[in-house]
């Protein structure tokens, strides 16, 4: 995987994936295909080969089905279905889920009755790496005292660096997103259980089985699947096992030099690439501008949230107050970050953290 400007170290991740190379190169590829995947000429035949490839690709990293993966503009839109659905009236969405869930529900959802239709939650949330698993019992999919018959998981951060299998989840729906895992941005996919039947996520010609009209991203497809492809190869190859042992490392640094920081979620399960922290009284946007002017990109939170002032509801709904959660920073990392990155953003972050003290003061 390419490195970023060589001036620069990329430490945010889960933000987007820098470009593989096996993906840009599958975009090229496609780019010089001419026909509509929906025409039956040759031309046509030779676009829609290079969808139906990137579909199995997407698949066998999921674990799903071909024929259940649908092919969106990504997880936004993917998200959306909680509106198409049927029964869109009830939704529940965890406390930490992504905007994006909220967004479609709250334009659905208009009660919490304690039996609900539609339980939507991340399985690994973007701002603190925290791992959830849905339970469930004989009565549905359980979110505190409610029960749903459905479960749409975010599985956006999760894929690719910890072991996931759609159909061993028993969701019912899923989301995901290419530029997550080195792939365009622009490029996602709805899974969709094999069996259930929904709404079109946008209405018009038919495509992806009548589920998603509108002639398929080919190029962004393209680079899609191939990401999807050497997700896996690394996955397998144990290579974010390497990438936790970094975060750990990050961790242990920052904690030696600054007592008070809070790593937040570090007691639970987390994606072995996150680190959220708090440094009580140095706000995280400040520090997202000082790291930056140092050569160090990372992020306050969410990539969809982080640019606006408010204090971040993922961090609060986990228990920390509001003058903490204004102090949080993450960093994320990915299988081309080095040792020498993490330490030397450490050695930094402490030294910045030093001054803001004397300036507080």
């Amino acid at each position: 995987m390419p490195k970023a400007n060589a001036m620069r170290t990329y430490l945010d991740w889960n933000a987007t994936a820098p470009l593989r190379e096996s993906a840009q190169a599958a975009m090229i590829e496609a780019l010089a295909i001419v026909g509509n995947p929906s025409s039956v000429h040759a031309e046509g035949r030779a676009a829609r080969s290079i969808v139906e490839r990137a579909r199995g690709s997407v698949a066998e990293l999921v674990g799903c089905k071909a024929s259940e993966v649908v092919f969106t503009s990504g997880a936004t839109e993917s998200a959306s279905i909680l509106r198409a659905l049927p029964i869109a009236s009830d939704v529940i969405v965890d406390q930490t889920a992504h905007d994006c869930l909220w967004a479609h529900a709250r334009s659905a959802n208009d009660n919490t009755e304690s039996m609900s239709s539609t339980l939507a939650m991340g399985l690994a949330n973007s701002e603190t790496g925290v791992i959830s698993a849905p339970e469930r019992d004989d009565a549905g999919w359980i979110y505190g005292d409610t029960r749903s018959k459905w479960l749409l998981l975010d599985v956006v951060q999760a894929i690719g660096r910890v072991p996931f299998s759609f159909h061993w989840s028993n969701a019912d729906f899923a989301i995901i997103s290419a530029h997550k895992l080195g792939g365009p941005k622009g490029a996602g996919a709805l899974i969709v259980r094999e069996g259930v039947d929904i709404e079109p996520v946008l209405a018009g010609g038919g495509q992806e089985l009548g589920r998603r009209s509108g002639t398929e991203n080919v190029a962004g497809i393209a680079g899609f699947g191939a990401a999807c492809s050497a997700t896996l190869q690394d996955l397998n190859a144990g290579r974010w096992s390497e990438v936790e042992k970094l975060r750990n490392i990050l961790e242990s640094a920052l904690a030696a030099g600054e007592k008070e920081t809070i790593f937040v979620g570090k007691d639970s399960e987390r994606l072995p690439n996150t680190s959220c922290f708090v440094l009580p009284g140095w706000k995280g946007e400040t520090q997202v501008m000082q790291m930056d002017l140092s050569g160090f990109a990372v992020s306050s939170g969410s990539a969809c949230s982080s640019g606006k002032v408010k204090v971040p509801r993922v961090l609060r709904a986990m228990g920390l107050d509001d003058r903490e959660a204004e102090c949080a920073l993450r960093v994320s990392l990915g299988p081309s970050t080095s040792e020498d990155d993490v330490l030397r953003f450490a050695e930094t972050w402490l030294e910045k953290s030093k001054k803001a003290r004397v300036r507080a003061a």
